[in-house]
Order: C-alpha cells, then structure tokens, then sequence
C-alpha cells in the first residue's frame, strides 16, 4: 500500500495519460481528413493507444497495490491545427509536460521512501526519453521541410514506414 499523497499523484497521472490518448486521437481524426497524411494520421492513432495502454498500466498498478484508480472525466482536445508543423509542435509541448509530471511522481516515490512505486515508474521515465526524442526528431524534420509539398510527401511515407516497425 502507498501514502494517499502517492495514490493521488498517480491518479493525476491517469488523467494526464487519458488525455494525451484523446489529444492523439483528436490529432489522428484532423490529419485523416488532410489531404496526403495518411501515413501521420496512422501515426497519431498508435500514439492514441500507446497512451491509452500507459494509462490501464497506471490503473492496475494503483489497484494492485491497494489503492483505488479513478477513472476521470476529459476535457475536449483540439481538434483541428493551422498546420502539420503545429501539430507536431503540440505533441512536442505534452510529451515535455508528461515527462515533467513523471519526474514530480518520482520525487514523491523517493521522498517518501517507496521504492516499489520508484522502480514501477522508471518504465515511464524511459518510454518519456523515447516519446521527446521522436517528438523532437519529426519537430526538427519539419521544420527542415517548411512548406516543400514534396518533403511533406517524403515524411509522410516515412512516419508511415516507422511505425509499421
């Protein structure tokens, strides 16, 4: 069993894993309707169900030990995006923000000497390094290609290709 600081924290970590599903998933839906951006569109809805497997290994893990996962209710994500570069921008900006709130639940972990809920997260500390660095990586691609119709042809093929992998 954990301290209710740590069961709190980690159910805020539910909600934040929640929503980047549905931030994915809003993102996906946008980018099916663009022309030529099926490939980054297939990439979003992994993403979407990668969050949403992050968020059900939070739920047990709160339950195992003792607690109680709450599953909580979801702001509307956006929905549409000025540009492509926009929207990887915003994956960007929440990937950043998860890694900050992984590192906060760490801090409580060891602050309060529960070293079962600190080995439990360095899964997330490492799919976080994994998650910005792709975030960064398509980022700088981008914003190599500008507004090139032919290099957003090239990165979607590519996002596409990656993520059959």
């Amino acid at each position: 069993m954990f301290s209710k600081t740590m069961a709190d924290a980690l159910n805020r970590q539910v909600l934040m894993e929640a929503q980047s599903s549905q931030a994915y998933l809003a993102m996906g839906s946008w980018a099916e309707i663009q022309p030529g951006l099926s490939g980054v569109a297939q990439f979003f809805f992994k993403h979407s169900d990668e969050e949403r497997m992050h968020m059900l290994k939070l739920i047990h893990f709160i339950n195992e030990r003792g607690g109680f996962a709450v599953i909580p209710p979801l702001e509307q994500p956006a929905l549409t995006f000025v540009s492509l570069k926009k929207a990887f921008e915003e994956l960007l900006k929440h990937e950043l923000a998860v890694s900050n709130s992984i590192n906060e639940l760490v801090d409580i972990a060891l602050s309060e000497k529960d070293y079962a809920t600190h080995n439990f997260l360095q899964w997330y500390v490492m799919e976080q390094m994994e998650e910005e660095k792709l975030a960064r990586d398509c980022n700088d691609k981008l914003e190599m290609i500008g507004d090139d119709k032919s290099g957003l042809y090239l990165f979607d093929r590519d996002i596409m290709a990656a993520e059959r992998r």
